[in-house]
């Protein structure tokens, strides 16, 4: 998913997944992003919403794309956002710290 559909699907109240390491999420993530590192993705599916499409984003696209396969093959309805955090940013979107 290119960042203006991103952008578009945010405003709506997307629930959003940041799977980047803490430190990357504490010098800035999307506003209202879930936080939760790639690697403990796996004993963290209760926590995502059921019913609900799971927006990935990571740095630039490509950890998310795999826990989006990853998320896809538990059932999880999950999309990739292409350029990330760091496309948001370049485009002066804000972010939370």
């Amino acid at each position: 998913m290119g960042l203006d559909d991103f952008a578009a699907a945010h405003a709506s109240g997307a629930f959003v997944l940041d799977v980047r390491e803490a430190d990357e999420f504490a010098a800035g993530h999307v506003p209202g992003a879930v936080h939760v590192p790639m690697n403990e993705v796996p004993a963290r599916l209760a926590d995502l919403p059921q019913g609900q499409q799971v927006h990935v984003i990571c740095a630039v696209g490509g950890r998310s794309r795999q826990v989006v396969d990853y998320l896809q093959a538990q059932g999880i309805d999950a999309v990739n956002v292409s350029d990330g955090t760091q496309g948001w940013a370049q485009r002066g979107w804000p972010l939370e710290r």
